[in-house]
């Protein structure tokens, strides 16, 4: 009995985890109006409707653009701030860290609000541009903290061997430390991505006319719910996991290996 109750814990775990996305996926096929029990189908007439939707998709490449963008913008600055705390002596560098890791804290309605004043302010006009802003102030914090918890004694030695073997500073960085760090930078990167492309607060608050796809989704709840929702969630869902299987055969088997 008491090596079967693991393996029933396991098996209820993945249950709660993956049953409403199973249910998402059944009910994407529904031939009805309304992704509810009974399920008439399959059918994929509501995948066809999505994807010929030029709304829906001109959305779902806006929050593929600003993810990209915005994770690659706050993963630079985090590795250049995260890299020059850690090599250099910089007067109240406890002070700085914490300054750059508190907004982890700050919720996400907050950190918007301030920047719909700030940017309206200034004069900018509220775009895909703005909202990439927003998503590199709330994930540069992340990657600071990832990259920074990465830099250990271990490169430190390889890049003084580097300096004493002849190489400047910014062969240093690009040949020795940023290899070195490549699996913190490449996590850094893709949850900057996950948390862009799943946000809503900032991204609603900082666009107007053209919006991601979670904004976009959100006015299709409004005049509530339908099979195209479900469809919607999984495509994003499949192409989620279709890049987890693709990096696990193609970077991290290769690390292994």
């Amino acid at each position: 009995m008491t090596r079967i109750l693991p393996w029933i814990y396991l098996a209820a775990a993945f249950v709660f985890i993956y049953l409403p996305v199973g249910t998402l996926v059944l009910f994407s096929f529904q031939d009805g109006q309304l992704p509810v029990p009974p399920f008439n189908g399959p059918s994929l007439r509501w995948y066809a409707d999505v994807l010929g939707d030029t709304r829906l998709t001109a959305a779902l490449g806006n929050s593929v653009l600003v993810a990209f963008i915005s994770s690659l913008i706050a993963v630079s600055l985090g590795f250049l701030a995260a890299y020059g705390l850690a090599r250099h002596v910089v007067p109240g560098s406890a002070l700085v860290r914490g300054l750059l890791i508190a907004p982890l804290t700050v919720s996400y309605l907050i950190v918007g609000l301030g920047l719909l004043i700030v940017l309206t302010q200034a004069g900018l006009g509220l775009s895909l541009m703005t909202a990439g802003i927003g998503h590199v102030v709330i994930n540069l914090p992340l990657a600071f903290a990832i990259i920074y918890a990465a830099m250990g004694a271990q490169q430190q030695n390889a890049e003084r061997a580097a300096r004493d073997l002849g190489a400047n500073e910014a062969q240093v960085i690009v040949l020795v430390t940023v290899p070195m760090l490549a699996p913190a930078i490449g996590a850094a990167f893709f949850l900057s991505m996950t948390f862009s492309w799943d946000e809503f607060i900032i991204a609603f608050l900082l666009t107007r006319f053209d919006v991601t796809l979670p904004v976009e989704i959100w006015s299709m709840l409004r005049s509530g719910l339908s099979p195209r929702l479900n469809a919607i969630g999984s495509i994003v869902f499949l192409v989620s996991i279709a890049v987890v299987l693709i990096l696990e055969l193609l970077v991290f088997r290769k690390r292994q290996s």
